[in-house]
């Protein structure tokens, strides 16, 4: 009966009740002095199984954000080998494949499922980093609660960071430049003359 319960509970849960949680995480966050005003939770299947806030000054990494937080979250609680997954036990975690969507250019037939099948909701609009995880992590939804301006209003210019992907590199505000492209080349041969490559 209990568990009948749990379970008519986590069907009731909806898109406000999950960005409230998101909200909730970045107050808690800003009370406590561990970062800006920014949470995430991702669900699967109905449930929150991660949370995440911004720690960037409790920890000084600026890659501690919210959606960083909640996705490395995700992944340790889905993969029952992690930290460290052993070749043999891939396909029973997030590394497990999956067949390329119909249409798709991907050059590969398959690829590891990541956190296919789950969303992702956040107080504000996500940065490119952010975004880039999201992308990586192949999280199908993406909610937000504040857009890109409000939070520029806020302090948070992370428009500016998409405004300046969109344009040539040598017009950048940070100097980005490609230097030695056969010592890359190495590596990337290594990997492409791997017998036992696992896409991801």
């Amino acid at each position: 009966m209990a568990r009948n319960a749990a379970l008519a509970e986590k069907a009731a849960l909806g898109h406000q009740d999950f960005l409230a949680e998101a909200c909730r995480l970045a107050i808690e966050s800003v009370e406590h002095g561990w970062g800006g005003p920014f949470g995430a939770v991702i669900t699967r299947n109905g449930e929150i199984i991660a949370r995440g806030q911004n720690r960037v000054l409790l920890t000084g990494d600026p890659t501690a954000h919210a959606e960083v937080e909640c996705i490395r979250k995700a992944v340790q609680r889905l993969n029952p080998e992690a930290p460290s997954i052993a070749e043999e036990h891939q396909n029973e975690s997030t590394l497990a494949y999956v067949p390329r969507p119909d249409g798709s250019p991907d050059p590969v037939p398959q690829r590891a499922r990541m956190l296919q099948g789950c969303s992702i909701y956040i107080s504000g609009a996500p940065c490119p980093m952010c975004m880039s995880a999201i992308y990586w992590a192949r999280i199908d939804e993406v909610y937000f609660s504040s857009d890109l301006e409000a939070t520029r209003a806020i302090g948070f210019d992370d428009a500016f960071q998409y405004e300046d992907f969109v344009k040539p590199l040598d017009q950048r505000r940070i100097l980005v430049r490609q230097i030695y492209p056969e010592m890359g080349a190495e590596a990337y041969r290594t990997w492409a003359q791997k017998p036992n490559q696992h896409p991801y």
